[in-house]
């Protein structure tokens, strides 16, 4: 086991006078920057008439501003060979940049020009709406994501976190001008906003040139407050005969992203699905040969969370599969893990962590979540040293707390051909 320790980190934070905080990491080996305005909002956030409205505002601000076309945006990104992008979560919502460090005064001009100075044209919203409608389409078209999305839905039933990020078909077609600005002025507001930025930077001639954009921004932030969702562990069979396959979600509540025990539970979802040498890989797949795809992934929120196994199998395996997964989780119940098996899993996650911090673009992102969720900064060290503590006994606790028969959630999506699955057969 290595003791070398990692170089610290040249980190910078500043609040300008308005409640907006600017985060930097200086990368000194680096030619670019990424940087991200960062929002604190999301679909869990939105009245169910408004599902889907986080997603069409971020889809919305690419289609111009007061000084710029949708055109003029791409051409100005193209000819400094910048990389902009955006994404909506259920909590957030991001607009990032990626360019030389010698452009970052024209790509942060793009960026908060985009995120601040949206116009919400009456045709553009018409045409985007189109574009969201299709992109609903194609999801429930993809089988794997519907799974997901069907499973999320029934687990956090009739409430905002189990809604879906894109809106429903109904909802998009509702949305038009004014609910578009009143959504930007509510959320788009100093004390709601972080700003990170990772890579060939200076920090204080950085915020002096955020602090220009941003300055006259409203200050102040939204209620967002949420109730913990209640989870619902619905056994739901939904029939699609025109799918080759059955799809599979079976899943339990998990802790919420800062709980204490993240890293006894991170290590037991790599254990029981996170790789190759993964048990439910290897039974199922290498094994068995029932699955192409099957692992279990964790989606951890403010204050709730959920760890998920997805698998693709015929109508024929799926018990067989489900009575594999439940096998699995009466195992790491019952027993502790060997210790290579542990070592092998801290292992594999030190290597993901430490790899992903190498791109500007990942140390932008942990920047702009350690603020959000911890209002604190963890050095590499700190992790790595919380993620050496975890103990097989730890994992197996947590073990004993999730898998409960009277919590799993399990959703089959398929040609079910008869298939049937109740609780009592939950069994782990």
């Amino acid at each position: 086991m290595s003791t070398m320790q990692n170089p610290p980190r040249n980190l910078r934070r500043t609040v300008l006078p308005n409640g907006m905080i600017i985060l930097t990491e200086r990368m000194e080996h680096l030619h670019s920057v990424a940087m991200g305005v960062w929002v604190k909002s999301g679909s869990r956030y939105e009245a169910a008439p408004l599902n889907g409205i986080s997603h069409f505002v971020e889809h919305m601000l690419f289609k111009g501003t007061r000084s710029r076309t949708a055109q003029h945006i791409a051409r100005e990104m193209d000819s400094i060979g910048g990389n902009l992008d955006a994404y909506t979560g259920k909590e957030t919502i991001c607009f990032s940049v990626r360019a030389l460090s010698g452009h970052v005064p024209i790509a942060l001009d793009v960026l908060t020009d985009l995120v601040l100075h949206p116009i919400f044209a009456a045709p553009d919203i018409e045409r985007e709406r189109g574009v969201i409608l299709e992109e609903i389409k194609i999801d429930e078209d993809n089988p794997d994501v519907l799974v997901h999305e069907i499973f999320t839905r029934n687990f956090w039933k009739d409430q905002p976190l189990g809604k879906p990020i894109l809106g429903t078909t109904e909802t998009v077609r509702e949305f038009g001008q004014s609910s578009l600005f009143a959504y930007h002025e509510d959320r788009f507001r100093a004390g709601n906003m972080v700003f990170a930025a990772a890579g060939q930077l200076e920090h204080d001639d950085f915020v002096q040139q955020v602090s220009e954009k941003f300055q006259l921004v409203a200050p102040g932030a939204p209620s967002l407050h949420a109730e913990p969702p209640v989870v619902s562990s619905p056994i739901v069979l939904r029939n699609k005969r025109s799918l080759e396959q059955v799809q599979i979600c079976l899943g339990v509540p998990s802790p919420p992203i800062t709980d204490e025990n993240r890293y006894a539970t991170l290590i037991l979802n790599t254990v029981l699905g996170g790789g190759m040498s993964s048990r439910l890989f290897q039974t199922i797949r290498e094994e068995r040969g029932l699955a192409y795809s099957i692992y279990s992934d964790l989606s951890p929120y403010t204050d709730t969370g959920s760890l998920c196994v997805y698998a693709g199998t015929s109508a024929q395996k799926a018990r067989e599969v489900i009575e594999l997964i439940l096998s699995e989780f009466r195992s790491l119940k019952q027993d502790l893990l060997a210790e290579d098996e542990l070592r092998r899993a801290i292992e594999q996650v030190k290597g993901n962590i430490l790899m992903g911090l190498e791109s500007s673009g990942s140390r932008m992102s942990n920047l702009a979540r350690q603020e959000m969720y911890f209002h604190h900064f963890f050095s590499v060290d700190e992790v790595l040293a919380r993620l050496e503590a975890v103990t097989a006994a730890q994992v197996q606790q947590m073990a004993q707390e999730l898998f409960r028969p009277e919590r799993i959630a399990v959703t089959m999506l398929g040609r079910l051909d008869g298939v049937k699955l109740n609780r009592a057969e939950m069994i782990c």
